[in-house]
């Protein structure tokens, strides 16, 4: 458990301290210690640029469609290959759909400039074989997002559906048993039973995925990222990545760090909602 432990410390723990660089005019060579204080002067900063409302709006429609639209596929995808009734095939589609998540996001957004490509790419060709016109897809902001909603369906739905069967295995056979003297049939039991058991592993992945409702995939959003499509692809990292790291100027790492703490206490609210929400409907809390 040491190394665990370790980057723990090191790497979640630790920075949380760092955050007071957020009251001060932190200069790199003078140190926490020695920078100026500043009080809340980088929030007050924070509330006044004009620039905040379209960033939280980029981050909030992206962390939505991925609750609406990537949270629900794998819950979806487990209770119909629950029902497969073949080993051999339950254990290729399974095997299949893991894959995706060890694949980094580089390969994976190489792949998709690959298949997207105006020139040569094959989702081009065959538009054009249909009579229509290629499309740069990578240097259009209305297409930013579904590919971004794409490529999360297809990295993660396999492994968030690993979680889902395993809560399926822990079902007691002998209520699909008295179903079935019931007359349910297999949909049926997929609904009133496999669904309802595993209600709780679902709440809790909710409560996971609203709590990093303002943590998106930035790997992700820097490798697809350019200046063109910047009106859709912007969110609050990759803004805090630029004034924080910026390569013209003096890096700004004090309002870096004010709006990362912003971010990180209206994620802290919704986690609190959503699971004081869980326990009032579900029965089901974190804490």
């Amino acid at each position: 458990m040491i190394p665990g432990f370790a980057m723990l410390v090191l790497f979640k723990i630790g920075p949380v301290f760092a955050m007071v660089i957020s009251l001060q005019d932190y200069s790199a060579a003078q140190g926490v210690l020695g920078s100026r204080w500043v009080a809340l002067d980088n929030y007050i900063r924070v509330f006044k640029d004009p620039y905040i409302l379209t960033i939280v709006k980029n981050t909030l429609i992206l962390a939505v469609l991925s609750i609406v639209v990537v949270f629900p596929l794998p819950i979806i995808f487990s209770l119909f290959l629950n029902e497969v009734r073949r080993k051999w095939v339950h254990s290729a589609v399974q095997a299949l759909s893991f894959l995706p998540y060890f694949i980094s996001a580089a390969v994976m957004v190489s792949i998709t400039y690959t298949l997207l490509s105006p020139s040569y790419g094959i989702v081009n060709e065959v538009i054009v074989a249909c009579g229509g016109t290629a499309i740069n897809f990578m240097a259009k902001p209305s297409w930013f997002r579904p590919i971004y909603v794409i490529l999360e369906i297809w990295q993660t739905f396999g492994y968030s559906s690993i979680i889902y069967l395993a809560s399926m295995t822990a079902i007691d056979l002998e209520i699909y048993e008295a179903a079935e003297v019931d007359g349910a049939n297999r949909w049926s039991k997929m609904v009133h039973v496999t669904l309802p058991s595993i209600l709780p592993s679902v709440i809790v992945m909710l409560i996971i995925s609203v709590g990093n409702i303002f943590t998106v995939n930035l790997d992700r959003i820097l490798l697809m990222y350019n200046p063109s499509v910047y009106p859709t692809a912007d969110v609050i990292q990759t803004y805090v990545y630029r004034i924080a790291f910026q390569s013209t100027g003096f890096p700004d790492y004090s309002y870096g760090t004010s709006v990362n703490v912003l971010k990180s206490l209206i994620a802290f609210a919704l986690v609190v909602g959503v699971n004081k929400l869980a326990a009032k409907f579900a029965e089901t809390r974190l804490f």
